[in-house]
């Protein structure tokens, strides 16, 4: 094992814990979910208040409708901008487009490559590289 790991640096090959890597999809989940409940929660009072003030019992096989139908409006009209944003980028990620992190993974192989054919170690290399920029971080003012 070369050197110590900071804490938020991985070494190659290794794999963050399932719910780093995939925090920001649980709590938007989470978020996701506890809106859907909220909706249902407060519609049911509204539609009960609604059928009390008819006369009416509250009935679930007239609600559900109610309920989906105005949870697709919101999906329609809210959801769908976003998805298409998260998802849309993810897609590009994946596929490797011009601002996605893979061309630099490639070129960072091939000045990998590159160290390794001039007899350098491009971990060492990188393992320098951030003391330097450690080291000129704590001797900025201020800092």
């Amino acid at each position: 094992m070369s050197g110590p790991v900071r804490a938020g640096v991985m070494r190659r090959g290794s794999r963050p814990r399932f719910f780093t890597a995939y925090s920001f999809a649980i709590v938007t989940g989470g978020l996701f979910l506890l809106s859907l409940v909220a909706q249902l929660v407060f519609q049911v009072i509204e539609v009960r208040n609604a059928a009390a003030s008819h006369g009416e019992a509250f009935m679930w096989p007239v609600f559900w409708p109610q309920f989906l139908s105005s949870v697709f409006e919101n999906w329609q009209s809210e959801f769908l901008q976003l998805v298409w944003q998260a998802a849309g980028l993810a897609l590009f990620f994946f596929w490797g487009s011009s601002q996605s992190r893979e061309g630099n993974d490639r070129m960072e192989a091939k000045i990998d490559a590159l160290l390794r054919r001039e007899g350098f170690d491009p971990d060492d290399f990188e393992y320098r590289e951030e003391q330097a920029a450690e080291a000129q971080e704590h001797q900025r003012p201020g800092a």
